[in-house]
Order: structure tokens, then sequence, then C-alpha cells
């Protein structure tokens, strides 16, 4: 099973598009074994100690960002007007927990307004007509002076769901915020330790652990430019569709196993890639799930335009709840989507790798 402290610490960890660090602290510490360096902007590339060089490469991506805030203004009352990082709906937001960190590194608790019942209008009372302009963070302070003299917050500081991560060992279940996409981090972690020990793979494996996604794939367009992959491997902690859709259109219920896609916005998928996984995941009785979804994106679509053109694999944990603050999942799923991905790098001899990268299409 996927180690559960590095979920919890990982998922907790304070980091909207842009303000990474403490994710990229909990990498390091999860992976002294391995060779871990850093960019300036945040994107943590991980290999083996003896990384060869020599030959061809599978990167593994995932992407450490999360939805969260910025401060835009601070108003005379002391409430803090803000704008989202990341696709989240307004609905989603009013009377819930926040976490804003000022320049000293400080965590002050807040709160995303919204109106009682007891002053709200007839109208306003069967209305969620909202703008995000509505909105404001209270801290509790009463001035504009008092939040940024007292509290020490200033415009630009970024801001995150106040949710903690806990795990039901009974029933198998995670609950916590930032599943997309820390559970992919925690797949690369856990693929790279699960093969530390192979000594005949085929390929170099390394990991990139990509920034500012969430705010246009912005990592990941230096991750694939430094690491040059042949191939890459894409992980994502998915929108769960089990409560949306019929059990036989659902693409991405809990318990169901990892989540392949074939197609989304960003990526139309590479279709051996795919047979290769399917036939892993039959092989090993490792449970799949295939999706082909009408929206959404992932840094496959980035990476697969990398210089000569990358064959990706999407594999996914599906997460109910995704870009809002209170997220679940179940640990088979994780566990699911680690075998997958290190099975698959396991198969990549050369006759699967020339298949995947089309080198047999004019032979």
């Amino acid at each position: 099973m996927a180690d559960m402290k590095l979920i919890e610490e990982i998922t907790n960890a304070f980091g909207p598009s842009g303000s990474e660090d403490e994710v990229c602290k909990v990498i390091k510490k999860y992976t002294e074994e391995f060779d871990v360096t850093n960019d300036a902007m945040y994107n943590v590339y991980m290999k083996k100690k003896d990384f060869s060089g020599k030959k061809p490469v599978i990167m593994l991506d995932a992407h450490t960002d999360e939805c969260g805030m910025m401060v835009q203004s601070i108003r005379e009352n002391g409430l803090l007007n803000f704008l989202t990082l990341g696709g989240i709906h307004v609905t989603n937001l009013p009377a819930q927990a926040v976490i804003i960190r000022n320049s000293a590194g400080e965590k002050i608790k807040g709160i995303i307004t919204s109106k009682p019942v007891h002053f709200l209008k007839q109208s306003e009372r069967n209305s969620c007509d909202q703008e995000i302009e509505d909105l404001a963070i209270d801290v509790g302070a009463s001035s504009r002076e008092e939040v940024m003299e007292v509290y020490g917050i200033h415009v630009g500081d970024s801001v995150v769901p106040d949710v903690t991560f806990s795990y039901d060992e009974k029933r198998g279940i995670c609950f916590g915020k930032a599943f997309d996409n820390r559970l992919g981090c925690t797949c690369i972690i856990e693929t790279m330790k699960e093969l530390s020990n192979d000594t005949d793979l085929a390929v170099d494996v390394v990991g990139a652990f990509s920034a500012q996604e969430e705010v246009g794939e912005r990592g990941a367009i230096l991750t694939s430019q430094i690491v040059k992959p042949d191939l890459a491997i894409v992980f994502e902690g998915s929108p769960a569709d089990d409560f949306y859709y019929s059990i036989d259109m659902a693409q991405g219920a809990l318990r169901k196993g990892t989540q392949i896609r074939h197609r989304d916005v960003s990526y139309i998928s590479n279709t051996a890639f795919i047979e290769l996984a399917h036939k892993v995941g039959d092989k090993y009785g490792i449970k799949y799930q295939d999706a082909v979804r009408r929206g959404g994106g992932t840094n496959a679509g980035v990476i697969s335009l990398e210089s000569k053109a990358v064959p990706v694999l999407v594999l996914g944990v599906p997460s109910r709840y995704v870009h809002t603050h209170h997220n679940f999942c179940a640990m088979e799923d994780i566990d699911a989507t680690i075998r997958m991905a290190a099975e698959v790098i396991r198969a990549l001899n050369e006759e699967n790798m020339n298949k995947i990268m089309r080198k047999d299409i004019l032979a």
C-alpha cells in the first residue's frame, strides 16, 4: 500500500500555483535515496543516483500545484478581495474556511464570506447567482490597516482551502484536499521506489513534478524541455464521475481501478501505449477503467508536443469533488495506478517501444 504518511503530508502541504515550495520540501523528504533537484519555477526533478543517461527516457509527470486563490486587494473594512488560481466554481466557495500565507510565512485562517439566512432578502434565498467579485475573505479584522499591520497580509499573498487529511482504514477511503494532483505526485514517488531495485529496465526513469499546471500547464513546458523524454506517463487526480452518471456511463468510479484516459481537450492518447496498459492490467489483474473525456486536460498536451513528439499514457486516480475544498478517493485506486505504471515500465522492451513510437509504420 502507498505510504499513508506521504499522502497525508503532501496533500496537507500549502501549494497553490506559484507557491509550491512546501510541496517541494515534502517530495525531498520522502526521496532521500534519489537525486532530487529543483528549478526557479519550483519544478522538481527526481532520478536514481546511478542514472545512466544511455537508455531511452520515460518521464513520470504530475503537477504539484493545487487550485487556490490570491489576495487581489484589501477593503477599508478589512475584507480581502481575491481571485482564483485554477478552475474553481464560485458556487463552491461561500462559507468555506481558507488559509492565507503572508510574506513572513505565517498561516492565517479565514472564512469566505456568505450572508447568513437572517439577512437574506426573499429573492436572495432562492438564488445562486453570484460572481467572484461578490465574495471576500474575512480573517477577523475590522480595517485595512489591521489586516496589513497586525495580520501581515498584503496584496499578492496566496490562499488555499483549510482542510486536513484523514484516512478511514476500515473502509479504505482517503479524505482531504488537493487530491488533484498530490495523488499523482505520490504515484511518481511510489512508482520510482517500486522500480528502484530493477536493474534490467530498458528505459531510464525520471520523475518530473511540475508547477503551475492549474493556470496553463506552465511547469510541464519546462520539465519536458529539460528531461527530453522519449515516452511519458502522466499521473492525475482525475475527477470522479460515478455520482453524475449511471453505472454503465461512469468512467471515473471509486474502487474501479486506475483511469486510462483516451482523450480530453488537451491530448488524444497513443493507442499502442494504451494497448500495452490493457495487456499489463489483464495479465496482472490490475483494475483499470477507460475514459473518453469531453472536457478537462492534463500536462500530456504540452509534453506530447516536445521535440520529436512524445507518446504519453495518462493514468488517473478517480477523486470526488476535485477543484473544491474536500475530496474523497479510494486507496485501492492509488495502489492500482502505481502498480499499472510500474508494470508498464517493466514491459517496455524494444519491440513495444518501437510500436508505441510508431517506428514500424513505414517499415
